[in-house]
């Protein structure tokens, strides 16, 4: 399987449907739009694809924080369905991982919602813990 790294307009479009199932509150447009505006500010999207479509994809970032220094954060990490178990996941959680370890980060973090009990089964079995709630408030 080879990583490619979106750096372009086509090549984040290209991304849209296996973002779509992850985020579907999005559209196309705004999709694309945003992503854009990401890379700028520092947002990394990677994916792998088969016959020349994408099947998995990883959005994630450079954060440095006070309680547990340099990381890289993931955003997104989503897989379309007839994808699914054939190790896409994996091999771009792993390529996020080793890019953290080659830039001497302390962590790679991510938050999962509560029903993606598969993606949870994965990231426990890569060796991450659970170590937090997430809060949001919402602003009006």
């Amino acid at each position: 399987m080879t990583v490619k790294i979106a750096k372009t307009e086509a090549e984040v479009q290209k991304c849209w449907y296996v973002f779509s199932l992850l985020r579907p509150h999005l559209t196309e447009e705004v999709f694309v739009k945003t992503v854009m505006e990401m890379l700028n500010e520092g947002y990394q999207l990677a994916y792998i694809e088969e016959e020349g479509e994408v099947v998995s994809a990883v959005g994630f970032r450079y954060l440095q924080m006070l309680y547990n220094g340099k990381q890289f954060y993931i955003d997104d990490l989503t897989t379309s369905d007839k994808a699914r178990g054939k190790g896409h996941g994996t091999t771009l959680l792993d390529y996020v991982i080793e890019l953290a370890k080659a830039n001497n980060y302390d962590c790679v973090t991510l938050d999962s919602g509560p029903t993606r009990h598969t993606a949870h089964r994965l990231y426990l079995n890569k060796g991450f813990q659970i170590s937090s709630h997430h809060f949001v408030k919402k602003l009006d």
